[in-house]
């Protein structure tokens, strides 16, 4: 928030600060730059709701909660998005020749008359975080952009200027082959082409559209978060979804039960061919199906341990439990923590022509040179538990379960690796503690996971800061100690965020790196197993013999600059 030098008088004749502590604040920004109100409310002295409270009655300028939803489509197409960054503001909606228009700095108040003059309308300022204004714009940037595509895609026209997608399916039936000719012809699938397109060109992770009663909104998950870059009109709704499905391979006509599909593409991105696997998935909702599609790009695989992010100590034992000739690997975490990647990554070091690894997975995600990969067919009776069994007879000497579901499950792998293998497995648990207690409440004997259990690692994803906009940033150092910062780190630290730019999309981020909680299975540990410990007495007795926790694993990637304290907040405890 760019505000000037007499807020802080303002503050003090409100009793908000006192006069030494504007005098400390103006000695840092003197020091190290920023804003003033910025470094108020970082120091802890005053909040942001108090900085916008005091600008208000200052300025006589209502402070506002902007709701997207409230956002009006009149009134952003009377400005172009250049003019919009420029002057870092936004308009909320239109009254006849009134246009309501967010800012965050009253100082811009003198830029709205060349707003005036473009429009020809009267502007009614009102204030609102700078925060949030930068999120809105990005978000219509992508939006206008994706006007001109579709606006062009509609067209009819001549060339083959569109992105163009090879289907790569084999004994494709006549009927869908027609299908795919026909709907060829038509704008929806030059559409559909440049949606793929432009996920891939974003490294999107999934592609969401979702119908509403009046449209139609495609959303992509970038870095974890969702963002929308596309509103089409709910006429587009039946041939965006049939072109998927027809692509998909699944049933067009079934439009009341959950369906899942698959697409195996090839496209030129950036002046590069890309094979990508879509897993695709429908379900109905009150206003039609809602589609799905997870976006398997191998280019995006990194096996390579030393790149996920583990802290040294935890990628060592990590690498020694790898080492061992049988026992059990767990790796834990919610869905999308990146678990199927550390997996396939634990693999890849194991895979050596003198090793035979065999995975059951459900559904085999990315397709590995030289692994024996099985994926689960519930309708046919090809379940893990009867997968495993055959692994059994199939000379393994590592095993990768993509999930342990259920007791029956559990007990197969438990044996696996009491008879000479090496199993590796996720489990949804919050940390690495609850997986010995999960296990146990599936019905498997406290001494059994103590036998076969070597190590458990529980893991997260959090958003790297962006290098291109990557700035320092004030922080109070109580607020460092209330998330976990010893005295002696604190002294010295600095802490970086990302100011946004085109390169992020104005979000401060780009890419993810992973938290680890390494715990590998110590006969201290195994005692407590044995006697029936709950979580929390295996938590103390890991910290005690130095396990990284997810909590102090975020912030030593603060204290490194590659992540923020929000970020760090938003995936632990």
């Amino acid at each position: 928030m760019r505000i000037s030098l007499r807020l802080g008088e303002i503050l003090v004749r409100q009793g908000k600060i006192k006069e030494e502590d504007l005098a400390r604040a103006m000695n840092m920004q003197r020091e190290k730059g920023g804003k003033i109100g910025e470094i108020l409310v970082q120091l802890g002295l005053v909040s942001e709701e108090e900085i916008y409270a005091c600008l208000s009655a200052q300025f006589g300028i209502p402070f506002v909660e902007i709701r997207e939803e409230e956002i009006e489509e009149d009134a952003l197409t009377a400005f172009p998005s250049s003019l919009l960054r420029r002057h870092r503001v936004f308009p909320l909606r239109k009254r006849g020749n009134v246009v309501t228009m967010a800012l965050s700095d009253p100082a811009k108040l003198v830029d709205l008359k060349e707003l005036k003059l473009l429009c020809g309308c009267e502007i009614e300022p009102v204030l609102a975080r700078e925060k949030t204004i930068d999120r809105l714009l990005a978000a219509y940037e992508s939006r206008t952009e994706w006007r001109f595509v579709v606006r062009d895609l509609l067209k009819d026209v001549s060339g083959k200027s569109e992105p163009e997608l090879e289907v790569l399916q084999e004994n494709e039936e006549e009927d869908v082959q027609r299908m795919l000719e026909d709907a060829g012809k038509a704008p929806v699938v030059r559409i559909v082409n440049a949606l793929f397109y432009e996920a891939l060109r974003r490294n999107a992770s999934d592609i969401h559209i979702e119908p509403y009663e009046h449209s139609l909104r495609v959303r992509l998950r970038i870095d974890g978060m969702l963002q929308e870059i596309l509103s089409l009109k709910r006429e587009m709704k039946d041939a965006i979804q049939s072109r998927i499905k027809v692509l998909s391979r699944m049933d067009i006509a079934e439009r009341r039960l959950p369906q899942d599909g698959r697409i195996k593409m090839r496209m030129v991105v950036d002046g590069r061919l890309r094979d990508v696997d879509v897993r695709v998935s429908s379900t109905p909702t009150i206003h039609g199906e809602k589609i799905v599609m997870r976006i398997l790009d191998k280019e995006g695989l990194v096996l390579d341990l030393s790149r996920l992010g583990f802290e040294r100590e935890s990628l060592i034992r990590f690498e020694e439990a790898l080492k061992k000739p049988w026992g059990m690997i767990l790796v834990t975490g919610p869905t999308g923590s990146g678990k199927t990647n550390t997996l396939y990554s634990a693999i890849s070091k194991l895979n050596t022509p003198d090793v035979n690894i065999m995975t059951v997975e459900d559904p085999v995600e990315y397709s590995l040179q030289g692994i024996n990969q099985v994926q689960v067919n519930e309708a046919i009776g090809l379940t893990f538990s009867s997968v495993l069994r055959s692994f059994l007879r199939q000379d393994p000497n590592v095993i990768l379960v993509g999930e342990i579901r259920d007791n029956e499950t559990a007990e197969i792998a438990i044996k696996a690796s009491l008879t000479g293998h090496l199993v590796l497995s996720t489990l949804h648990t919050n940390d690495a503690p609850q997986a010995i207690t999960r296990l146990v409440d599936m019905g498997i004997d406290p001494y059994l996971v103590a036998t076969s259990l070597i190590l458990v690692c529980a893991q997260r994803l959090v958003r790297r800061i962006c290098v291109e906009c990557k700035e320092e940033a004030h922080v109070n150092p109580r607020l460092l100690k209330s998330i976990g910062f010893r005295e002696d780190e604190i002294e010295g630290i600095k802490v970086f965020r990302g100011k946004g730019c085109r390169s992020c999309g104005y979000t401060g981020y780009k890419g993810r790196i992973g938290l680890f909680e390494v715990m590998p299975m110590t006969d201290p540990l195994r005692d407590l197993v044995f006697s029936g410990a709950g979580a929390k007495a295996i938590r103390r007795k890991a910290e005690e013999e130095g396990m990284v926790t997810l909590r102090r694993s975020g912030l030593i990637k603060i204290k490194g600059g590659i992540t923020t304290i929000e970020e760090v907040l938003r995936e632990t405890f």
